[in-house]
């Protein structure tokens, strides 16, 4: 038996002992459900963070190997140097040209070192729209896989003007004429994710997150205590299936069991179908249609209509 049917068998049992008594308790039992059901929803949203962030977890070349029959990686951003952090190039996904770019984390200590933990430095975003740039010029779409705690915050990034290059990125993006598909694949974490998170259709893997902040940081700063990271995430929001529901994202794109690490091809399957899907809608239309409808949809993110009783 499961620990929480045990609870609300001990709810019940709680009920039962109150009625034969003669004692009014339902105030008490229904705190005691709100604050079970706020475990139970931090409990769930905890599990997806820990999911995104499996060291297990297919990484953007992982993906890439899987759904392209042929894939050439470039370098550079003809500006300072390259960035191992966020990686790019030209593949071929079921015959049709695309821009590939994505943010990579690494497998043991020595890789995530060079690849900063898929934490962007400025050289990263700007290699990033140059490539991005490329394939506007030669009628490629752009694919985007997202997987980043956000962008390195160091002292050269700063100095390299780290939010420059994100704001120009955004900028850009939402003004390239080919199509866009941004898919999250494991932490869609701040600017850092927004730099190359601006598409015509933005999708999330089922055990993805999408945020400004970590639920670490959430608690620590406005709950004052880094212990309720659990509830944080639950209370900002950030699983797939809230930021479909908050129209952030257009879609879900479903794991295997247990995460998308128990079978990286299955996973890699899945994001191949609903690539190659929308490639073929998106490329019917005309460009200049596909930047207003994309600039339309930015704009509305974080819109709301608060009702009042």
């Amino acid at each position: 038996m499961s620990s929480s049917k045990k609870v609300e068998n001990k709810i019940e049992e709680l009920k039962k002992m109150a009625t034969e008594h003669g004692v009014d308790i339902s105030d008490e039992i229904a705190r005691i459900t709100e604050k079970i059901q706020e475990t139970s929803r931090g409990s769930r949203a905890w599990k997806r963070v820990e999911l995104a962030r499996n060291p297990d977890r297919p990484r953007a070349l992982d993906i890439i190997k899987n759904i392209c029959d042929d894939f050439i990686e470039l370098h550079g951003d003809r500006h300072f140097g390259d960035d191992l952090a966020l990686v790019g190039g030209i593949g071929i996904i079921d015959g049709i040209a695309v821009t590939i770019i994505g943010n990579q984390k690494g497998r043991n200590l020595k890789e995530t070192m060079a690849r900063n933990g898929g934490m962007a430095n400025p050289e990263g975003y700007r290699k990033a729209l140059r490539l991005a740039k490329q394939a506007e010029k030669f009628g490629r779409p752009i694919i985007t896989l997202i997987d980043t705690q956000g962008a390195y915050p160091g002292l050269g990034a700063e100095e390299r003007g780290i939010g420059e290059a994100i704001a120009v990125n955004l900028r850009e993006f939402s003004q390239l004429k080919t199509p866009i598909i941004c898919i999250i694949i494991g932490e869609g974490g701040s600017g850092g994710a927004l730099g190359i998170g601006v598409g015509d259709k933005i999708y999330m893997l089922e055990n993805a997150v999408y945020s400004v902040i970590s639920p670490e940081g959430y608690a620590s700063i406005l709950l004052r205590d880094s212990s309720q990271a659990k509830n944080a995430a639950a209370m900002m929001k950030i699983t797939a299936e809230d930021v479909l529901d908050l129209k952030i994202c257009n879609g879900i794109i479903p794991e295997p069991t247990g995460g998308a690490q128990i079978d990286p091809a299955a996973s890699s399957k899945s994001i191949k179908e609903v690539i190659v899907r929308d490639l073929k809608d998106l490329m019917t239309r005309n460009p200049s249609v596909l930047v207003r409808y994309r600039n339309q949809k930015i704009r509305t993110i974080g819109h709301f209509v608060e009702e009042c009783q």
